[in-house]
């Protein structure tokens, strides 16, 4: 696979988006849903890029899971999150998460095209 400057993005945006919910293991402990949405967007990462002859086979789906996965998580922030923008809390985190997530789907749409059925 040749990477193109949108599939560097999605690999920064990914890894910031697991990083900013990573982060947040101090304060509500490793098995909490935020922490685990972390590793859930590392899994699909991975699952996405690495050879895994697999995925490979199968990234198609790798890729509309990514996108919905990503989709699911803004919309329960939306719906659950906490919405207080106070930099000394872990809510802040969110608005900083759920950024890098837009820009993760932005990034995702340079793949769009090979991911679309042809007519």
């Amino acid at each position: 696979m040749k990477f193109s400057y949108w599939n560097v993005g999605a690999i920064v945006c990914s890894l910031s988006t697991a990083a900013f919910h990573i982060m947040c293991s101090p304060y509500f402990g490793w098995f909490d849903p935020i922490v685990l949405n972390g590793f859930g967007s590392l899994a699909l990462l991975g699952a996405y890029f690495l050879p895994i002859p697999f995925f490979s086979q199968r990234r198609q789906l790798v890729y509309w899971s990514i996108v919905g996965y990503t989709l699911l998580t803004i919309i329960l922030w939306v719906v659950l999150g906490d919405k207080t923008f106070l930099f000394d809390t872990t809510a802040a985190i969110g608005y900083y998460a759920k950024i890098a997530e837009i820009f993760l789907l932005v990034f995702l749409g340079g793949d769009l095209q090979t991911y679309l059925p042809k007519k």
